[in-house]
């Protein structure tokens, strides 16, 4: 059974709209993606995810430029869990999705479960800048989910709420997901589900049995998000792919200072970061 004081903490270190005009610290290069998750490692986090950028800072579907960057992260960190999305960018096709992650076959990577609004809006005037349908369709979530469990890459099932959630329980029932399943609770996206307690106590309770959870926030949802999550027995997602800043306001220096905030939550709350070794018997990862 696995340690319920161990807490896994994850690092998303870019993101497919943070750029580095938010906060100079966003990886694009290989090379500052390997820095960035040396940083986070040493923090305490046990898992870093992943969306590759082109030079420029655009999120790529390119295969070589991907693999490039997984592997820039785990020659420097050969023990840390790399997870990367299969969300890639906006205007992917289902196909540019999914190939990639086949292609690099990375120990985790993210299983998105619904088709929703996926939006930029001002939160303080509700002004739309930019309108997106993110699309996951049922026919996406059941063939990405079997080519994650084919080439054996554990899913993290992401779920904006419970709509995503539900979609999920209903396709499960054809019974290719490998137990235990880990879902990602993602808060406060224009077009999601606000953090909110009582939602989270409700998705928490319509989990499959022996589930995990872990819990990331958009903005200023990350930090009441991922406590929330420690306190129920969750796992932590942060970085800045959800958040440029400290819960004081400032610019965070990297993702592996909102990593370092994590550990003392986590801390106060009687649980330690889970190693990447911890981690990988948590949630289960198929053996190679």
């Amino acid at each position: 059974m696995a340690d319920k004081s161990k807490v896994i903490i994850c690092a998303a270190l870019a993101g497919a709209g943070t750029f580095k005009n938010q906060n100079p610290a966003v990886p694009y290069t290989p090379q500052e993606f390997a820095d960035e998750a040396e940083k986070c490692y040493k923090a305490g986090a046990a898992m870093v995810h992943v969306h590759a950028r082109q030079e420029d800072g655009m999120p790529t579907h390119d295969h070589a430029l991907i693999k490039a960057t997984h592997d820039a992260i785990k020659d420097r960190c050969p023990n840390l869990i790399v997870n990367l999305s299969t969300a890639v960018g906006m205007g992917k096709t289902p196909e540019q999705r999914i190939s990639q992650l086949i292609y690099v076959k990375p120990e985790m990577g993210s299983l998105n479960t619904n088709t929703m609004n996926f939006s930029i809006v001002d939160r303080k005037t509700g002004a739309i800048f930019v309108d997106y349908i993110f699309e996951n369709t049922f026919t996406m979530l059941q063939d990405f989910g079997k080519a994650f469990e084919e080439n054996k890459v554990k899913p993290e099932i992401e779920v904006y709420d419970m709509g995503g959630l539900d979609n999920t329980l209903l396709i499960m029932k054809q019974g290719f997901f490998s137990q235990p399943m880990n879902f990602n609770f993602v808060w406060g996206v224009a077009g999601g589900q606000a953090f909110r307690p009582d939602a989270f106590i409700a998705m928490k309770n319509a989990l499959p049995a022996g589930a995990n959870f872990t819990s990331c926030g958009v903005g200023t949802d990350q930090y009441p998000a991922i406590t929330m999550s420690c306190l129920l027995g969750g796992h932590m997602r942060v970085g800045l792919e959800d958040n440029t800043r400290l819960p004081n306001g400032e610019l965070a220096k990297g993702s592996y200072e909102q990593v370092e905030v994590a550990v003392k939550i986590a801390a106060c709350l009687g649980r330690e970061p889970a190693t990447p070794d911890e981690a990988r018997e948590i949630m289960g990862f198929q053996k190679r």
